[in-house]
């Protein structure tokens, strides 16, 4: 088992390797005296593996409740939120309780909001299923639901006490299920080390998946140590995500979060290096790994269409929207683009010889 130590607000251990599941109970006594749990989770992932985790907790002599909503973005609402908080409280929940999420990035935003606000903060502990939350969503304490004008427009700040990755989950998972996750593995790559980059790129890397989610945690816990509330540094975690959350809602979230950072990516790749920010070629192996990958790097909407839907984006400030552009494999920056040149740089980023990308 390896373990990575975030030390934010709240100092919290992240531990990762197999069969975490079964010691879920166990790992979670060793920092909070058994109490009441409220698993939260949604209909997918409660036939997988709500009963194991059930059975571990109350092995290790907690009083086990769980909320179960259906699976997928469209729950990422606050309706979602309403329910979960009214269920809280009908089960007189308290300070001294916990909740558990047990799911991909959906559940862990929906619980780890539910636990920010319900009675203005009760501890809460990740167990991210999905290759995508164990490396990204499920550490460094962003919690959100989408608003109709845009994706992750309502949230807090809030740490977990302790994330378990048992990385069996991660092995059977889907195929795009799991290439969601490689989308935000490359993106690490991209930031700060070519070799993450080259390991996943690969698409040869199962069996050393333990070390991946590792490195990247190692990298998101540097960065949000830092920067804890999103106002400097941690914008690097963006890279590819402004324009792909701007593709991933104008698809009504029929493209997964994954597949839209992958668009992302190569389309501000792309961008930064027309614009001479890049070396040349960059662009290319972000998208030959991509595609290696069964990524998509292309998208039907407008430049235009992919614009309007950024300037709803909640890292806009005033008028001015923060992206962040590869350098090379492995260097990032940070740069202010005003709201007006938005679409000239999405044009940019979708234009070549003949046409539109």
């Amino acid at each position: 088992m390896r373990k990575v130590t975030v030390n934010t607000s709240t100092s919290y251990n992240i531990l990762i390797g197999g069969g975490l599941l079964k010691q879920a109970g166990e790992e979670i006594r060793k920092r909070i005296q058994p109490c009441k749990a409220a698993i939260i989770t949604d209909s997918t992932v409660k036939e997988l593996y709500e009963t194991e985790v059930r059975g571990s907790l109350e092995t290790a002599g907690f009083a086990v409740c769980t909320y179960v909503f259906p699976a997928g973005e469209a729950s990422k609402r606050i309706g979602t939120l309403e329910g979960i908080l009214e269920y809280l409280a009908g089960e007189e929940m308290t300070r001294q309780d916990i909740i558990v999420a047990l799911g991909g990035g959906v559940v862990g935003d929906m619980a780890g909001f539910a636990a920010a606000v319900y009675q203005r903060g009760i501890r809460f502990v990740q167990i991210p299923t999905t290759f995508l939350a164990a490396i990204d969503s499920s550490v460094g304490g962003k919690t959100a639901i989408d608003l109709a004008a845009g994706k992750n427009l309502a949230g807090a700040f809030y740490q977990p006490h302790l994330v378990l990755c048992d990385t069996d989950t991660l092995q059977s998972l889907p195929e795009e299920v799991f290439a969601d996750g490689i989308a935000e593995a490359l993106k690490y790559g991209v930031i700060g080390s070519r070799p993450l980059f080259e390991k996943v790129a690969s698409g040869d890397f199962r069996q050393e998946l333990d070390e991946v989610v590792e490195t990247c945690v190692s990298m998101k816990r540097d960065v949000v140590e830092e920067d804890e509330f999103d106002t400097g540094k941690r914008q690097l975690l963006n890279l590819g995500h402004t324009f792909g959350h701007a593709i991933e809602q104008k698809s009504h979230f029929s493209l997964t979060h994954g597949h839209a950072v992958a668009i992302g990516l190569h389309l501000i790749a792309r961008a930064a290096e027309a614009k001479g920010m890049a070396q040349p070629g960059t662009a290319e192996e972000i998208r030959q790994a991509l595609v290696k990958n069964h990524l998509p790097v292309e998208t039907a909407f407008s430049a235009a269409e992919i614009a309007e839907g950024t300037l709803r984006d909640k890292k806009r400030r005033g008028g001015a929207i923060s992206f962040v552009f590869p350098r090379e494999i492995g260097s990032c920056q940070i740069r202010k683009i005003p709201v007006e040149e938005v679409q000239a740089l999405a044009e940019t980023a979708m234009k070549k010889e003949g046409g539109p990308l």
